[in-house]
């Protein structure tokens, strides 16, 4: 598995990096989705958590297979950022720059991700 790291373009590396950082924000807000589930087993954001939980799951693990598949499911885990920065605009705490910042990380993983190099990288049927 390391000598598959290694070998990996920096594009996908980044996005890697994105995918664990979504996943720590997901463990580190799972206790919020525990206490709705004492009130109610079957919440909202609970169904939102565990899709996002599976997809991003899912998602890590075909690219660490180098599958073809795991692209487009790349470029639809980064495109999360989207909806983030129009939250982030609108709320009162995030502002503008967190718009922006969200932004950019989408752009930067965008084309991170849409360089040759990375692009080659997902060849397994």
């Amino acid at each position: 598995m390391l000598q598959v790291v290694r070998e990996m373009p920096p594009g996908v590396l980044t996005f890697l990096g994105y995918a664990f950082l979504v996943l720590a924000f997901l463990g580190l807000t799972m206790p919020i989705v525990i206490e709705e589930a004492v009130v109610a087993p079957i919440s909202f954001v609970g169904v939102v958590w565990m899709a996002l939980l599976a997809y991003l799951i899912f998602t890590m693990t075909l690219v660490l297979q180098r599958k073809q598949a795991a692209y487009n499911l790349a470029i639809g885990l980064t495109s999360l950022l989207v909806p983030l920065a129009v939250i982030s605009l609108f709320s009162p705490q995030g502002g503008t720059l967190g718009a922006i910042i969200a932004m950019a990380g989408f752009t930067f993983l965008f084309l991170a991700l849409r360089r040759p190099r990375s692009r080659d990288w997902f060849v397994e049927p």
